[in-house]
């Protein structure tokens, strides 16, 4: 009778520790792994999606415009010296506009001034 009732104590803390376990790694699933995941897709994206002509920033905080590609590598111009033209790896940039965004504001800006002459 004692015999039984240790077995059944024993399978019941068991089935708990199991449950308590899967719950921990459910936790940290959701709290690291998940979130790592998203983070590489979403730069990975903004790799793939680099072109000449592109403004970024570099991880450093230098803007610079991209004139240059190859697999790794980009070849980013720097301010308005031609001379300073860096080659860097493209894990080295941390934020894309893209030339087509750029022109877009420009022409959004020129409708806008344009609209308030003629309404003023």
């Amino acid at each position: 009778m004692i015999m039984s009732m240790i077995l059944q104590g024993g399978k019941s803390s068991i089935g708990f520790m199991i449950g308590y376990i899967v719950f921990l790694v459910a936790i940290v699933y959701f709290l690291f792994i998940r979130p790592s995941k998203k983070q590489q897709a979403q730069q990975k994206d903004l790799m793939d999606s680099l072109k000449p002509g592109d403004t970024v920033m570099t991880t450093s905080g230098f803007y610079g415009t991209i004139i240059g590609m190859d697999d790794d590598t980009v070849i980013v111009e720097f301010g308005n010296n031609k001379n300073c033209r860096i080659p860097m790896h493209k894990k080295a940039i941390a934020e894309v506009e893209s030339a087509d965004a750029v022109y877009e504001e420009e022409e959004d800006e020129k409708t806008t001034k344009a609209g308030k002459k003629k309404n003023d």
